[in-house]
């Protein structure tokens, strides 16, 4: 985009109806994103319209709130249960910023609402997210942000880490986290054409307070026993964590990386009653799903990776094996706010994404 941002398409007011494509809490989140970006102001209605809860959630109020707080934005409607919003951005300062839940909604999700604007900040910014949950349904882990999602953004040219205090579990959360990101006005495109060969396969399996019952060690080693059989050789690091007492729970992510920098990932989480090899089989088969029609990015990675090449400078492309909901709503919002139409084509079993 060889145009200054603020000026990618002028409206007095974005106008989101937030019932569009999934009806899910994905539009209100990039919705905000880019308001924030474009320093115009917002107002969806019908959010969450598609939900069982329609409206705000804890989780999604505290990503309105934060993301208002990194813009210095005026917010109106901005109560649990509203299915109405009004986002009225400033300059994008950076700095210190506090976020907390207060339930077991998600911190990556929180997260990945503020990333995009973090980028867009005059100077670094250091969130530290309170009482959340860090590995919960419905959403990525935190280590698949860690050791998937920010290393792509990476080759884009955005400086972001992660680093975990607390790790949170459903019903009770208590999760700390904090994202540290540096200035990155200007993001590279992204090209992934070539799936290239495996180099490496990696994991993290954690439990915290499971650690007499070998949960995070019996996670790894059934995920270890699932990829051998394929002929991988993968190292999966076991963490036994204490870090919260008030909510036992488990997790395991997997990666894979190419001699051509793809990185293709997946995760499962434990719940009672789910045996740790259940986990296991979950992630290792979302895994080799994945690379069994070599993409050049999970389906988990296409639709969080849309903003950023919609905002990036220049052509970017990638390869996914299916256009998920979220997909759906995500390229439908880059046009609707950004003007930004994306292409997508078939390849054989993938289909090809590309802003040109």
């Amino acid at each position: 985009m060889n145009t200054p941002i603020g000026q990618v398409k002028g409206k007095e007011m974005i106008e989101i109806d937030g019932a569009k494509k999934s009806g899910s809490g994905t539009i209100l989140r990039l919705s905000v994103a880019l308001s924030a970006i474009l320093g115009e102001p917002l107002h969806i209605f019908n959010i969450r319209k598609k939900r069982s809860q329609p409206g705000l959630r804890p989780q999604h109020l505290e990503a309105v709130l934060t993301a208002a707080r990194l813009c210095n934005a005026d917010v109106k409607g901005a109560y649990i249960g509203s299915q109405e919003l009004w986002f009225y951005p400033g300059r994008i300062e950076g700095g210190n910023v506090e976020a907390e839940i207060g339930t077991a909604g998600s911190i990556p999700m929180l997260i990945m609402t503020v990333l995009p604007i973090c980028a867009f900040a005059k100077r670094p910014v250091h969130l530290h997210v309170l009482k959340g949950g860090t590995d919960v349904s419905h959403s990525p882990t935190i280590n698949y942000l860690k050791h998937v999602f920010l290393p792509v953004l990476k080759r884009m040219g955005l400086e972001a880490s992660i680093e975990v205090h607390k790790y949170g579990y459903y019903p009770r959360g208590g999760g700390e986290v904090t994202l540290n990101t540096q200035p990155c006005p200007h993001l590279k495109p992204l090209i992934l054409e070539e799936f290239g060969d495996i180099q490496e396969v990696r994991g993290v399996s954690i439990c915290t307070y499971l650690a007499d019952r070998g949960v995070a060690r019996r996670q790894a080693r059934e995920a270890e026993r699932l990829l051998r059989a394929r002929g991988y050789d993968p190292k999966i690091e076991v963490i036994n964590d204490f870090s919260n007492p008030i909510q036992k729970g488990s997790s395991l992510v997997l990666w894979i990386k190419t001699d051509t920098d793809v990185m293709l990932g997946s995760d499962s989480i434990g719940e009672i009653r789910k045996p740790s090899e259940i986990v296991a089989r979950e992630a290792v088969k979302s895994l080799l799903d994945e690379i069994r029609v070599k993409p050049t990015v999970d389906i988990h990675l296409a639709d969080m990776l849309i903003p950023y090449i919609a905002l990036a400078d220049g052509e970017s492309i990638y390869l996914a094996r299916m256009i998920t909901d979220h997909m759906e709503s995500n390229m439908w919002l880059v046009e609707e706010i950004l003007g930004v139409s994306l292409n997508v084509e078939r390849r054989d079993e993938l289909i090809a994404l590309a802003k040109k």
